[in-house]
């Protein structure tokens, strides 16, 4: 048996850095090849990582590609992976990994028809205080879970993006880019989603880039970027999720989960680490001491300072899982029940009803300290300074 996928990238943007920079800390997979339509870009980033450049139909056909990382835009997520797919490559994707319940059962059809594997971000609630957080759930710390609240609120990408248009498109907005951290960590946490309600806004029909080459250009907005849902889960728990990327100051937590004998305050979903916070009963909220667990270590500067960041362990767990015969954690039910939510949420906003989902999901298993530490190909510590 292989102990390592070959792997091979098809999106040569921002994020595609990220994996080939963080691939190495992970058994199972081995960067080979990347790709774009741009083939300048694709070279500059082999040349960067000692990687070898593709067309797109080359890497699809190259015997030494096992599975295709699709980090596309998402307008083109289902394009790729079906092709991925009809190449007979296993796949996986950048959030979302498809915009439509529909096109993600299509992907599921192909995939069962060759026994392929299909995965998709986010993983970072694999990081230690998102597992931490199941922990404290799954032990009964907290008890039964009833309700919440996530915010996710900002003033938008043009910030600091230099093409932010995709942003703000159909296929963009705050639910669908931001969205997948939040509801896939609230899947993980305490189950599938029922119905969701919501009301959308689109305060602004326009958006001014101001950086980069396109310094002072606009950008239509033809997506709604404040939405406020209601979700109601399988369990009986109804959170609040609330989207926005009209808002340029707030004071709400990204993740506050109310159970019958707690209450635990949840760091942002889009990072892997930082501050779990949990009170019994009606006594003060106290950080809990840190979990010895390897995804929780600081590993990269960010501009809020040291930052644990291992994103590709979801990608590692499927390689390791299709080596091994077992499940994998970012599975595509599990990705296309986050998708069902989502797009039920701007769905509800434009028709101002309840809607039901047409998928459902198991949790995926918990990846404790053990488990998190067999998908390294070598112990993490914290960068000197």
């Amino acid at each position: 048996m292989a102990k390592k996928l070959g792997v091979g990238v098809v999106g040569c943007g921002n994020i595609s850095a990220a994996y080939f920079r963080l691939a190495p800390l992970f058994k199972g997979i081995e960067m080979r090849a990347c790709a774009d339509i741009n083939m300048e870009s694709a070279k500059a980033r082999a040349s960067e990582f000692g990687l070898r450049a593709e067309t797109v139909d080359g890497l699809l056909a190259s015997p030494d590609i096992d599975i295709v990382v699709n980090l596309t835009i998402p307008a083109a997520h289902y394009d790729i992976s079906k092709a991925a797919l009809d190449a007979g490559k296993h796949v996986y994707s950048e959030k979302p990994f498809v915009l439509s319940a529909k096109d993600g059962l299509d992907l599921k059809k192909r995939a069962a028809k060759k026994n392929l594997r299909v995965g998709s971000a986010p993983d970072t609630f694999m990081g230690g205080a998102h597992q931490l957080a199941r922990h404290l759930i799954d032990s009964g710390k907290v008890g039964k879970i009833t309700s919440g609240t996530c915010h996710v609120m900002n003033h938008g990408m043009e910030h600091w993006h230099p093409n932010p248009d995709f942003f703000y498109v159909a296929g963009g907005g705050p639910v669908l880019d931001l969205g997948p951290y939040y509801i896939s960590n609230l899947v993980q946490l305490i189950g599938p989603v029922k119905r969701v309600a919501a009301l959308a806004a689109t305060p602004q029909k326009q958006r001014t880039i101001s950086n980069g080459p396109r310094n002072g250009k606009t950008v239509p907005v033809t997506t709604p970027t404040t939405l406020l849902a209601l979700l109601e889960f399988e369990s009986g728990a109804a959170i609040t999720f609330n989207a926005s990327w009209d808002v340029w100051q707030h004071g709400h937590k990204p993740m506050e989960l109310y159970g019958e004998q707690g209450t635990l305050h949840v760091p942002d979903p889009n990072f892997f680490g930082g501050e779990v916070r949990y009170t019994k009963g009606n006594a003060e909220a106290k950080a809990l001491p840190k979990w010895p667990h390897p995804f929780s270590v600081p590993n990269q500067q960010h501009s809020q300072g040291m930052m644990a960041n291992y994103r590709t362990a979801g990608l590692a767990d499927m390689a390791m899982g299709i080596l091994a015969g077992r499940p994998h954690r970012c599975s595509l039910d599990f990705a296309l029940h986050a998708v069902d939510v989502m797009t039920a949420i701007l769905k509800s906003g434009e028709t101002s009803k309840f809607v039901d989902m047409q998928t459902t999901c198991e949790r995926p298993a918990a990846l404790g300290v053990a488990e998190a530490k067999a998908l390294l190909a070598r112990p993490v510590t914290r960068p000197a300074k």
